[in-house]
């Protein structure tokens, strides 16, 4: 029996991300390509951090997943090129990351845009614009820049009070 693309990817809807287990790596737009070749698969994985060290237990379980469905042999490739970029994410992660307190990174520009550079310790006002998930107010500032995972700061809401977690810019 030859599986389709569209088959190995639902299966990979219950590969979740260690660091936030509510999120597939599907939904995160992780997922670049499937290939299947006869009895070999072949998986493009995009880290949304280089340095997640989430990266090998996410790659294992799309081994095990695929291999699940009868395939002898699976590859993951680990693809840098083009970069993972927020608009990757759907709206159920989006929603997923709210529900969890963890405010989505902002989608990605247009290319050609003007845009602001990121400094390595940015001022408060230079992030007041990232959305509080429980009240979405934009009234916010980064508490710390190195929150829980590689890829998150820490966050408060001057308007609800409440801390949570961003995504760091891309």
């Amino acid at each position: 029996m030859a599986l389709t693309p569209e088959e190995i990817l639902a299966a990979l809807e219950a590969v979740k991300d260690p660091e936030i287990p509510t999120v597939s790596v599907v939904d995160l737009g992780l997922i670049y390509a499937v290939r299947v070749e006869g009895e070999a698969v072949e998986v493009d994985f995009a880290p949304t951090f280089v340095g997640c060290p989430a990266l090998v237990a996410m790659e294992r379980e799309i081994v095990e997943r695929v291999q699940a469905l009868g395939v002898r042999s699976v590859r993951v490739r680990r693809i840098y090129r083009p970069p993972w970029t927020p608009d990757r994410m759907n709206e159920r992660a989006r929603a997923a990351l709210r529900e969890l307190g963890i405010a989505p990174p902002p989608a990605a520009p247009v290319e050609g845009a003007p845009q602001a550079a990121l400094p390595l310790a940015p001022e408060p006002a230079a992030l007041e614009l990232v959305p509080c998930p429980f009240c979405g107010s934009t009234q916010t500032r980064m508490e710390n820049l190195f929150g829980p995972t590689s890829c998150r700061a820490l966050f408060y809401c001057q308007a609800c009070q409440q801390p949570f977690e961003a995504f760091k810019p891309v």
